[in-house]
This record gives structure tokens, sequence and C-alpha cells, in this order.
């Protein structure tokens, strides 16, 4: 029986049917702040994916009382000194415009071969209990970034990302494969596992 909510603090539709999918073995329900009727916006001007990440979950901790999750990501690319990293949801300077953020990480490493192609998608999670009480999580995937877009499935830099051991790219695997290896789907299995003892179900 679900006796609990967990609201997402995004305005991203993607993730809220992803973090859905992967936390559909639990006893909770899992709404978008718009679910609940909210639609507030922060400023992510952290300086780190924690900090991004914890401010939204407090900013919506603050005006609900049920559990809360928000998350920050980030893709970290070796050859460009890890940025995008904290800006890569605005890297070409339009937040969630994926396809100029694609462009211009394509072009930043136009001249980059393979072998130094290496690039981790970092999330980390901060969940807040309706006690208040913090909690952040971490999840990474290694892998590398290809030399065009491909796929038509995911979002974000889904069709550049190469994950470690696979020749195709997020979004040429599709959600199945991804929500089991991805840097979210490994931040939310740290999510599950806390979960379950705060509701104290195996």
């Amino acid at each position: 029986m679900i006796s609990r909510k967990l609201i997402l603090s995004t305005n991203n539709r993607h993730k809220v049917e992803e973090i859905k999918n992967i936390l559909k073995g639990l006893p909770i329900e899992v709404l978008s702040k718009q679910d609940v009727g909210l639609d507030f916006e922060v400023d992510e001007d952290g300086q780190t994916l924690e900090e991004n990440s914890l401010k939204k979950a407090q900013a919506l901790a603050a005006r609900v009382d049920y559990m809360v999750m928000a998350d920050d990501s980030g893709l970290f690319v070796d050859a460009l000194d890890g940025a995008p990293g904290v800006y890569s949801s605005r890297y070409a300077g339009e937040e969630g415009n994926d396809e100029n953020n694609n462009l211009r990480l394509l072009e930043e490493l136009k001249d980059v071969p393979l072998e130094e192609r290496g690039a981790r998608f970092i999330t980390v999670m901060s969940l807040i209990t309706e006690d208040k009480e913090v909690f952040t999580i971490k999840g990474e995937c290694k892998g590398h970034i290809g030399f065009e877009a491909r796929g038509s499935k995911g979002f974000g830099y889904d069709p550049l990302f190469i994950p470690e051991g696979y020749s195709k790219t997020f979004a040429e695997l599709g959600e199945d494969v991804k929500n089991k290896i991805s840097h979210r789907a490994k931040a939310l299995e740290g999510v599950q596992d806390l979960i379950r003892d705060l509701l104290k179900v195996k």
C-alpha cells in the first residue's frame, strides 16, 4: 500500500519518468512539483553539483510536508578539464537547449582523438525526509564522447555519450539499458536502499 509521497524538484519530464521507472518497486508515490501545484524556479548558482542539488531540495522541502528529492547532474570531459561540468545544461548559453549544447561539445572536441575523449556523467541526489533530515547520494558512469550525435532516445548529451563497455550511445541503447547503468541509475540504487531503510521495507 502506498502511503508516502516523494516529490521531485525538477521541471524536466524526462527525469521524472526516468526516476519513476527506477523507483517503481517501492511503496511510494513519485510526483513532480507541478503534480502538487507548485511552479517555481531555483537559481542554480552553486559551484558544485552537491550545492545545486541541495539548494533545489531545500527550496521544495520548505514548501511541502512530504519527502522531497532533487538532483543535479553534469558531464565532465577529461580533455576539457572537466567542462561542461556544473554548467552542462547551459553549456551553449541557453538553459536546456540540448541540441546546441551537443553542437558546442562536438566543436570543442573536433581535433581530439578517441583515446583522449574520456568523460564521466555524475549525478548527486539530495533527499530530505518529512522530518527535514538530509541525505546526499552520488552516482557516476564512465565512458567517452563520440564524434557525432547518434540515436533518438534519451535527452541531454545522451546522443554523444558512449558508456564504458558499450559501442552505442545512451540515445541508441534506450532507457531499458540506460536505467540500469547510468549515473542517475547508480545514484537511485542508493536512494532505493535509503528509502527502504526509512520505510522499513525489504
